[in-house]
C-alpha cells in the first residue's frame, strides 16, 4: 500500500524560482505513475529501494541515492520495483533560473538523472522540505531556501566530477602522446593500437585529441613524425629515404608529399636549408 505525504503550497509568484508541489511517498510493489505530462520541473529523490523511469524513449533503472527530473511538457512514466519498491521525495518548480541550475548540476533533458555524492545529506534536505508542512508563516520561503541548498550540493558535486573528468582526460592524452613517442617509427602503427593500449573506444580517443589539442590523433601522429624527420634531416644529414624509414614511412614518395604539406617545403630542400 502506497503511503503519500503531499504539502499544500501557496505560490509566492517569484520569477527566478517558484515552488509548485512538494511531498514524499513510500510506494507499494510496482506502484506506477503515468504516462503523464507536467507543466513544471519535477525532481524525485530516492531515499531507498529502486524502480524505473521512462522518458523520450529512454529507460533508466535507478536506486537509493539517485534522482530523476521530469521536464515540463514531456511524457514520462515511472514505476517502483516489484521486490524492493522505492521511497522517494519530490519537489516541483518553475522559474527563469530553473533550467540554468539544472544545467549547472549536469542534469538535462538528455541526461535527466543524477547521483548524490552525499546521499544522507540530500535525504536530510528533502526530509526538511517535508517537515515544512508544520510551519504556519514561512513554509514556502523555507522550501525555496532548501531547494537552493539542494542545488548548491548537486552543483558542487558536479563541478568536482567535471574536474576529475578533466584530469582523467589529460592523463589519457599524456599516455597517448607517450605511446606515440615510443612507437612512431613503426610503419604499422595505427590509431586503433593507441586506443587499444589505453583501453579506450577509438571515437572517444578522437574526441579527446580534438577537445584538448584541436587535432585528430591521426593528424597529431603525422605532425609528430614530420617534426622528428625534420630534426633527422637537419642534424644527422640523413638521406630522405632513411629519414622516412626512421619515422615509420616505407615509401619515400608518400613521405615527401606529406612532409612538404606539413613543413612547407620538400625534405630535400629542408635538408639543404633552402626556402
Amino acid at each position: 500500500m502506497a503511503r503519500e505525504q503531499d504539502l499544500n503550497i501557496d505560490r509566492l509568484h517569484l520569477t527566478d524560482m517558484e515552488i509548485h508541489i512538494c511531498g514524499s511517498q513510500q510506494c507499494g510493489r510496482s506502484h506506477s505513475y503515468g504516462p503523464a505530462v507536467r507543466d513544471y520541473f519535477l525532481i524525485h529523490y530516492i531515499h531507498r529501494g529502486k524502480g524505473i523511469f521512462k522518458v523520450d524513449n529512454s529507460k533508466f533503472e535507478l536506486n537509493r541515492g539517485q534522482g530523476f527530473v521530469i521536464w515540463p511538457h514531456l511524457i514520462s512514466y515511472y514505476q517502483a520495483d516489484q521486490d524492493n519498491p522505492w521511497q522517494y521525495s519530490w519537489i516541483g518548480f518553475t522559474g527563469l533560473k530553473a533550467e540554468d541550475y539544472l544545467k549547472e548540476a549536469g542534469i538535462s533533458r538528455e541526461n535527466p538523472y543524477f547521483r548524490a555524492q552525499n546521499p544522507e545529506k540530500i535525504s536530510n534536505i528533502f526530509s526538511e522540505m517535508n517537515q515544512t508542512g508544520n510551519l504556519k508563516k514561512s513554509k514556502e520561503i523555507k522550501l525555496l531556501g532548501l531547494l537552493y541548498f539542494f542545488f548548491a550540493e548537486i552543483i558542487e558535486a558536479n563541478k568536482q566530477k567535471l574536474n576529475r573528468d578533466e584530469n582523467l582526460k589529460e592523463e589519457y592524452l599524456k599516455k597517448a602522446v607517450n605511446y606515440i613517442d615510443r612507437n612512431y617509427s613503426r610503419p604499422d602503427l595505427k590509431i586503433a593500437d593507441i586506443a587499444s593500449y589505453l583501453n579506450l573506444n577509438r571515437s572517444y580517443l578522437w574526441q579527446l585529441f580534438d577537445e584538448l589539442l584541436d587535432l585528430s590523433p591521426q593528424q597529431y601522429l603525422i605532425e609528430f613524425r614530420m617534426e622528428k624527420a625534420a630534426l633527422l634531416l637537419e642534424n644527422y644529414n640523413l638521406k630522405v629515404k632513411s629519414a622516412a624509414l626512421s619515422v615509420g614511412y616505407e615509401d619515400p614518395f608518400s613521405f615527401s608529399k606529406i612532409f612538404k604539406k606539413v613543413m612547407g617545403k620538400s625534405p630535400s630542400l629542408y635538408k639543404n636549408g633552402q626556402i
